[in-house]
């Protein structure tokens, strides 16, 4: 049985990462800045809601869901 990564997941594991190094690590120190200085412990601080919809721009949201209008259809050998 083969357990090899399909050219489609590998392609979304260097789009992911790509997307960790230019977007996500830089932004770490803000993102608890923000919590740290937000009011309501419960709403997202900005950063994170920017950051949220450059991945779904980028194709890079909601994974894990089947192919349809919200997805990207990976399944689960993928």
């Amino acid at each position: 049985m083969g357990f090899e990564f399909s050219d489609k997941s590998n392609r979304y594991c260097d789009e992911l990462t790509g997307f960790m190094e230019e977007h996500i690590t830089p932004n770490e120190t803000l993102f608890h800045e923000q919590v740290e200085a937000a009011e309501d412990k419960w709403v997202s601080p900005p950063i994170l809601e920017e950051l949220k919809a450059r991945a779904r721009a980028q194709g890079l949201w909601n994974l894990f869901l089947p192919a349809s209008e919200y997805g990207v259809g990976l399944n689960n050998q993928d």
